[in-house]
């Protein structure tokens, strides 16, 4: 608590006198008349006196004492006590800093801070990092606190320990704008929000009850999959498989594809670009006064045009349902297994059966959510377990001979016989521990002051989570740069959010609600293509010669395209 004391010792000098909680005392004294005054400001700490600054200032001050004397003293008081407020904030913070265990740090530039070390692969970028100043250690993004966390230890205690403390999100100026002010489940502020949005999305949307609901989607686009590769043979594994999730998403979320028709292009270059601008990493967020290059380079007018192109598209999307719902309420027809997610959503609007008013714009932020978690990062996962099985014909063999085993002649896999697979639960586990789909993930707030592994950690700290780094820790994992699926054979750790060595998904409150409505698709899609073909690379082509090459953004897919050669297998 400050005290503040101000007196006029005649003759046109002011003297302001502050003093703190801490000991300190500030005094700005003003001095002179006239045209030039001088300003200078003293702290004294412990009895020794020390000049903080110290500027000769040339202003006109004749307007001012043209006023009366009471307005002319509030404009003197208002201007020297926020001058000295500021001074006395830089003091006591720095050494409140002093007292302070922090994570350590690497060397940081002024305004930008470690900005500059991030690179084009912040992920590796951070975990190189790591290596030298340890599992815990703090950045800064411009003027932000970032605490970038990169062992299972580290995680549990942020994820399980302290999950609360850490269950904000921090804000973005792009999210904002293609979410619905953050009005979605993944990036809305903690709060009663998002646990009434969270209840929607984990009992309504992305149940164990739902996700098998739409097997009969899943079994239906995968067969579609196995004829076009049937037809094609030399396939675009990348291409085929990322329409396949989009094909999924949009009929368990909208009741139909998008993939044909003159729609078809707009449709995939619009979902493209809203994923694509969720993963730009923005200057703007952390040096506010740089976020005039985005209209510069035209981003945030691409990010004000996606939005209103999604937005129009999901109104004509919610308008079809509601008209779909009144004929049904009056003719009757259809099911509880055929609603999509609109439906689902529009019945809760319709019945009030959540504690809040869900609107339009919740709905659409929710669907929203769906496809910028549910598509890019299912194939992603796919796009790279094929490549480890096309580099390692040795574990594809073993695949191959144990899918076949179940399959058993039969010309399609189905959920039932996934329970038996546990080379393929293998081999997913460990595509999921070398390329977690997102692999920094979504950053967290701190809310309040906390301890971590002994540092301190202040409110309002951004956090960002390594999972690719933890992935490959040498402390956990043998050989962690190889693709070695019969690690998990004999192995109870899983991806679920109970193991945090292996925490593609994240974990927690924050952890992702749609972990077994990916998975349903990633295992089915995955015995399916392995069990109906044998795969090869194209001509001439060895597995050393394959590019490995990562793309940038929100999710880590393949900078070019996985191609390969697709033979049928006699079933």
């Amino acid at each position: 608590m400050a005290m503040v004391e101000i007196n006029s010792e005649g003759g046109g000098n002011w003297r302001l006198l502050i003093s703190g909680d801490r000991g300190a005392v500030a005094i700005v004294a003003i001095g002179g008349s006239g045209h030039k005054r001088r300003r200078s400001v003293m702290v004294e700490t412990g009895g020794n006196w020390s000049i903080i600054a110290l500027s000769m200032l040339s202003f006109n001050v004749s307007p001012l004492l043209s006023f009366p004397p009471s307005l002319t003293s509030i404009i003197l008081v208002l201007f020297i006590t926020f001058l000295t407020l500021k001074c006395l904030r830089l003091l006591c913070s720095s050494t409140a800093a002093a007292d302070l265990h922090l994570p350590p740090s690497p060397p940081k530039f002024p305004i930008i801070g470690n900005l500059h070390q991030l690179g084009n692969y912040p992920h590796r970028s951070l975990q190189a990092l790591s290596r030298r100043y340890g599992p815990l250690m703090m950045l800064h993004f411009g003027s932000t606190p970032v605490l970038v966390v990169s062992s299972a230890d580290c995680a549990r205690d942020i994820m399980k320990t302290h999950d609360v403390i850490f269950s904000d999100r921090t804000r973005s100026t792009l999210s904002e704008r293609l979410l619905y002010h953050r009005k979605d489940v993944s990036l809305a502020p903690y709060g009663e929000y998002w646990r009434q949005m969270r209840s929607i999305s984990v009992l309504q949307l992305l149940s164990n009850k739902r996700v098998q609901s739409f097997r009969t989607v899943r079994e239906e686009e995968i067969s579609l999959l196995m004829d076009k590769i049937e037809r094609q043979r030399s396939v675009d594994l990348s291409g085929v498989l990322a329409s396949l999730t989009n094909d999924v998403i949009c009929r368990v979320a909208l009741g139909r594809k998008y993939s044909e028709g003159n729609q078809s292009e707009k449709f995939k270059g619009l979902l493209a670009d809203l994923v694509g601008l969720l993963g730009i990493f923005n200057v703007g967020d952390f040096i506010p006064s740089l976020g005039w290059i985005n209209k510069l380079t035209g981003l945030d007018a691409k990010a004000d045009l996606v939005a209103r192109e999604f937005d129009q598209f999901l109104d004509k999307v919610v308008e079809e349902h509601r008209r779909k719902m009144e004929k049904k309420s009056t003719g009757g027809g259809g099911g509880e297994d055929r609603r999509d997610f609109v439906d689902v959503l529009l019945e809760i609007e319709k019945d009030k059966t959540v504690g809040f008013a869900l609107g339009a714009d919740s709905i659409k932020a929710l669907i929203l959510d769906m496809f910028a978690g549910g598509t890019d990062t299912t194939h992603t996962v796919l796009e790279w377990a094929m490549t480890e099985l096309l580099r390692h014909p040795r574990a594809m063999n073993i695949l191959q001979t144990e899918v076949r085993e179940i399959a058993n002649g039969k010309p399609m896999i189905s959920d039932e016989d996934l329970e038996k697979l546990h080379y393929l639960r293998a081999v997913v586990k460990e595509t999921l521990r070398l390329y977690p789909p997102i692999p920094l993930l979504i950053p967290r707030l701190s809310t309040q002051d906390v301890k971590i592994q002994g540092y301190d950690i202040a409110a309002g700290t951004m956090v960002i989570t390594n999972a690719w780094t933890i992935g490959r820790d040498p402390s956990t994992w043998d050989e962690p740069d190889e693709f070695k699926p019969e690690r998990f054979l004999n192995s109870s750790v899983d991806f679920k959010g109970q193991d945090f060595e292996l925490i593609p998904f994240g974990a927690g409150r924050r952890g992702c609600p749609g972990i077994a409505f990916a998975m349903a698709t990633n295992d089915l899609v995955l015995a399916n293509l392995v069990n109906k073909f044998d795969w090869a690379l194209p001509e001439g082509m060895t597995a050393e010669d394959l590019d490995m090459t990562e793309c940038t953004g929100l999710t880590i897919h393949r900078k070019v395209h996985l191609l390969a050669v697709a033979t049928p297998f006699p079933s």
